[in-house]
């Protein structure tokens, strides 16, 4: 049984996550952004680079993971939200990045969230926020998968079809 209603979109670099939560948005549904790009987009909102924000990744990371947890205590668990990533996809962020991935599993827990979408990955179109490899984004598919499995999520896959459809 979930502790929560939030149901969490996943998925690599550019599988059209923000899309649908626009969509569920536009719907009339709770959403909630990227931690990692609120953090990006406030420090460029005070002058700093992309490279500048994440010179150090694992700073960077930890970071992440703690606004996940802040947003996270204060949403209540009995509304219906959809989260862009939750505090698993840390897990995979520090493996990714050669980081102790203990410290992310510490912040997560059994069964908080209701489902969890992983959205299978499309053609990778670039912005100033991404900054993976394509070796990076092929590896992180499978640890984010991993990251919500070792907590006993089911992970339903999403296929690479419309936003609308995805959406549905």
């Amino acid at each position: 049984m979930s502790k929560s209603k939030w149901y969490v979109i996943t998925g690599v670099p550019s599988s059209g996550k923000t899309t649908v939560l626009e969509l569920l948005g536009k719907a009339g549904y709770r959403t909630v952004p990227e931690a990692a790009r609120v953090l990006i987009d406030e420090g460029m909102a005070h002058g700093k680079t992309v490279a500048e924000i994440r010179s150090n990744e694992g700073d960077f990371q930890r970071r992440v993971a703690e606004l996940k947890l802040k947003t996270e205590a204060e949403l209540p668990l009995e509304e219906v939200v959809f989260l862009d990533r939750a505090l698993p996809d840390s897990i995979a962020y520090y493996q990714l990045c050669g980081l102790d991935s203990q410290e992310a599993r510490a912040f997560c827990q059994r069964g908080l969230y209701l489902k969890v979408f992983l959205m299978e990955p499309i053609a990778f179109e670039g912005d100033y926020a991404r900054t993976e490899s394509p070796d990076a984004i092929a590896r992180l598919h499978g640890l984010l998968r991993d990251a919500y499995e070792q907590f006993s999520y089911e992970v339903v896959l999403v296929p690479p079809v419309t936003a609308e459809d995805r959406t549905r």
